[in-house]
């Protein structure tokens, strides 16, 4: 089974921060260990907004110490960057086909009461946690996601 954890950004990150924060993932990846086993760990970042680690756990299993060492590695990365990777109440959700919008919880509402947002507007569920669920229910619908019994 293939681990996901996202992290999403407050806000779009330059090309040039998805480069840096690419290096440093890579340096990561390739030395991620638990408990002295090199760990299947890779990385993603899409839309310029989302930070995606992927263990394969087929090879070997993540530890709590070895997600703590990825957690640390964010929290330096959301400093150097001056970035927020870990606010839960950032929502993030298609405006269009070709437009990621990213809202605070109380804008999120003020959105869906002016009908702005609504039961079909696309929203990224972060708490995907595995790489089926992430490919599967990762970018959708509100109201087939978490969010609908938060925010519906």
């Amino acid at each position: 089974m293939k681990r996901v954890w996202i992290y999403q950004s407050n806000r779009l990150l330059s090309a040039e921060e998805v480069e840096q924060i690419s290096q440093i993932l890579q340096e990561f990846v390739v030395q991620w260990t638990a408990h002295g086993n090199q760990l299947a760990g890779s990385f993603l970042i899409k839309y310029n907004l989302f930070v995606i680690l992927q263990v394969d756990e087929g090879k070997a299993m993540v530890t709590g110490c070895s997600i703590d060492k990825s957690v640390h590695l964010l929290k330096k990365i959301e400093e150097r960057l001056d970035v927020s990777l870990f606010d839960r109440m950032q929502i993030a959700y298609r405006r269009s086909e070709d437009e990621i919008v990213v809202a605070g919880r109380d804008r999120f509402e003020q959105l869906i009461a002016a009908g702005e947002v609504d039961r079909d507007t696309i929203v990224f569920n972060n708490m995907v946690g595995t790489a089926q669920d992430f490919a599967d229910n990762w970018e959708v619908p509100l109201k087939d996601s978490w969010h609908a019994k938060v925010f519906l």
